[in-house]
């Protein structure tokens, strides 16, 4: 069970009790990420977050910052994406105010100190280089570029060292005035928390002040033919995305591809990694996934395989899509897949951390949330027809896109391969 309560300045509070836990976990949901950028500022959703890390008027230091979670034996991080920005703390319960008072610190009393920002250019820019350095990453946002290139939907979310480099202060200032008030911003408290935690948390939060919302544009998609992209580097192997357009995350047929992305490659007796390592031997890695966000989606697989191999690695994933739009899956198979959602869910929601975005981000993007015994539902009454139905919609030649990072300088030879 969960509450829902709006503070005065439009901020949603979130509240989902865990009884009996010895954990409690506060985060912070921003709505804005680098969907909400221009070309210009592409990465400075993503500055913003390292920024507010760096000091506030009670805190001035990262250090300073940084003491006080530490102290308590706290967990504690930040992330940006294409349509949100989180910071979260999970601590003990009973220090939970700590957690509390800090995240409303930085939100709200960051410094933006000039100094600070001049320095933490050369940490994003080497986390740029980190990217970069790690294809098993980066291939996954050069599958965005090529979903939705020429958009801020196919944009890195870290943006390019040319923006890194050129922000100032003012800039980083302006954009959080932009987007960081209280009406855009969802808190969440999940795990053992008190009526005085809860108190604490309204009594901050409801302080930040409102604002207007700047809406993003709507992302462009049009395709009429099978795309790839390559991008040229040394490896000893190839990693490579292959998937198709699918449905943003309002969709009804969500629950759908989330049990298709389970048969095809989201676990050791999945489809794809009994073909491409059990079998072949082709690969070490192999997942397939369901991505939504408010307007776009996509499933999508992923390896890592011998740079001879990728062709023939490119083909078994291609009739494993095809196997799904001529047969039904069996009802044991079906089962299978469903069995592990639930399991899988129920490992998660044993944390804090996870119980919390799992609702925060739902609110965030959905404005309205679906509990978890309400998504299972959503799951068991997914049938082997809807799959079918649904490959049948999806895989077709002109919805094909394969992204690939190895020693090609081009991907003219993998343009015949993407048939199905």
């Amino acid at each position: 069970m969960f509450k829902k309560i709006k503070l005065k300045n439009g901020l949603k509070m979130i509240l989902v009790p865990i009884k009996g836990s010895k954990t409690a976990t506060i985060i912070t949901l921003v709505g804005v990420g680098s969907k909400y950028e221009s070309k210009e500022n592409n990465g400075i959703s993503h500055f913003i977050e390292h920024a507010l890390f760096k000091g506030t008027k009670k805190r001035p230091s990262a250090q300073e910052l940084a003491i006080v979670l530490d102290t308590i034996g706290a967990q504690y991080n930040a992330f940006t994406g294409k349509e949100k920005t989180g910071f979260w703390v999970k601590a003990e319960k009973d220090k939970l105010n700590v957690a509390i008072d800090y995240l409303f610190d930085i939100l709200n009393n960051s410094k933006f100190d000039a100094k600070a920002i001049e320095k933490e250019k050369k940490v994003i820019i080497e986390e740029i280089n980190m990217y970069y350095d790690t294809p098993m990453m980066y291939v996954e946002d050069l599958f965005e570029s090529l979903l939705y290139k020429g958009t801020p939907a196919g944009w890195d979310i870290i943006g390019t060292k040319e923006n890194v480099a050129k922000f100032k202060r003012q800039d980083l200032v302006s954009y959080f005035k932009q987007y960081y008030f209280g009406n855009n911003m969802v808190v969440c408290l999940a795990g053992n928390f008190s009526s005085d935690n809860i108190i604490l948390a309204k009594k901050y939060f409801e302080k930040i002040k409102t604002g207007k919302k700047v809406y993003k544009l709507k992302t462009r998609q049009q395709q009429s033919k099978p795309k790839v992209l390559t991008h040229f580097k040394k490896t000893d192997q190839t990693h490579f995305c292959l998937g198709v357009r699918a449905f943003d995350v309002f969709s009804k047929k969500s629950p759908i591809l989330d049990v298709m992305a389970i048969i095809l490659g989201g676990n050791m007796s999945s489809r794809l990694f009994t073909e491409l390592r059990v079998k072949n031997g082709l690969a070490y890695y192999i997942k397939t996934s369901n991505e939504e966000y408010s307007d776009t989606g996509y499933l999508m697989s992923q390896a890592g395989v011998p740079n001879n191999k990728v062709v023939k690695a490119v083909e078994i994933v291609l009739q494993e899509y095809k196997k799904l739009k001529i047969n039904k899956v069996s009802r044991a198979e079906l089962e299978r897949a469903k069995d592990f959602i639930k399991g899988k869910m129920a490992i998660n929601l044993e944390d804090s951390n996870n119980v919390a975005n799992y609702y925060a981000e739902q609110e965030i993007i959905k404005k309205s949330i679906l509990t978890p015994n309400e998504y299972l539902e959503k799951i068991n009454q997914v049938t082997s027809g809807q799959i079918q139905k649904v490959a049948q919609e999806i895989f077709v030649n002109k919805g094909l896109n394969l992204a690939l990072i190895g020693n090609f300088q081009d991907g003219k030879q993998f343009e015949d391969v993407l048939k199905i």
